[in-house]
């Protein structure tokens, strides 16, 4: 049996009409009370850093018959697991190793990909991790986390949304992080580059509805990972990448704003950051930095 989905739903803008705002009984239990089977599907996904932690639980947990999906990764061996992985649940995969630092050829293969279908949901995953502070020998480190984890984002996300102005629909995903939620002296640079795109994605977001895009920003805490696996330090509420994918999922097709979880880490960061800096400095200078 289909699930039940009211035709007024948008998984890209999180919009009903206002015919359906008017029938609470044919929008109500679509939108509150959800099954697996009951999420709207996503046809059209490009994920980038999709061959390990999130962007491959992601890409996993979309992948269904019908549904073609983009990944970039920057090893073969692990992209063609992830592809593998995807195909098995029946969907369409194409795997492709990019850098993407690589503007032009990122830009090509979101051309690419949304010419051979309409991208509806695009999710700018890839990402670095270390504790590149403010020392001279951190310097290449840092730059490397910056280039990455905020011109990666800015490479994706500018030449996808506009390739999805051309169709009026489509959803962005960025991966953030709750270490974005203020400056964490435990991983400066890592940190950093999340609250930038942070603040850049909260301000695009406006403009882009405007054009029927929606924009989620996702804030995960431990999520198991390549990155989590080179911590030394508790990692508290340490989620499974599987697990954390399902969240973020139900939140894309919910139209989220924002998706924060594991809740206990994200009132503990909002409570951190609400500090006054005096204290929160005193209290971080003794966390562990990572390696």
């Amino acid at each position: 049996m289909a699930a039940f989905q009211s035709p007024h739903y948008s998984p890209q803008t999180g919009a009903s009409s206002d015919a359906a705002q008017r029938c609470p009984i044919a929008q109500a239990p679509a939108l509150r009370y959800k099954t697996s089977m009951d999420i709207p599907t996503f046809s059209s996904i490009l994920i980038t850093g999709g061959s390990s932690g999130i962007g491959r639980a992601l890409a996993t947990e979309l992948a269904k018959p019908g549904v073609r999906i983009t990944l970039t990764g920057r090893d073969q061996n692990r992209l063609n697991d992830a592809v593998q992985a995807c195909r098995a649940k029946g969907a369409d995969v194409k795997g492709h190793v990019l850098d993407v630092t690589d503007s032009h050829a990122l830009a090509q293969l979101i051309d690419a990909a949304d010419k051979a279908r309409p991208l509806d949901l695009v999710i700018a995953n890839a990402g670095i991790s270390g504790g590149a502070g403010s020392d001279a020998k951190d310097a290449d480190q840092t730059h490397r986390i910056i280039d990455i984890n905020i011109t990666g984002v800015i490479n994706t996300v500018l030449p996808a949304v506009d390739a999805m102005r051309t169709h009026g629909r489509g959803r962005i995903g960025i991966v953030s992080s709750l270490a974005g939620f203020r400056g964490m002296p435990t991983a400066p640079a890592y940190s950093a580059s999340k609250v930038a795109v942070k603040a850049w994605g909260d301000a695009i977001r406006p403009g882009l509805a405007k054009d029927g895009i929606g924009l989620s920003m996702i804030y995960p805490g431990f999520v198991e990972s390549r990155i989590t696996d080179a911590n030394d330090f508790p990692m508290p509420m340490l989620m499974k990448a599987p697990r954390a994918a399902e969240i973020i999922h139900r939140g894309l097709a919910d139209g989220k704003r924002a998706i924060t979880f594991p809740w206990p880490m994200v009132l503990m960061m909002r409570l951190l950051s609400a500090l006054p800096g005096p204290l929160f400095d005193a209290l971080l200078a003794r966390a562990p930095k990572k390696g």
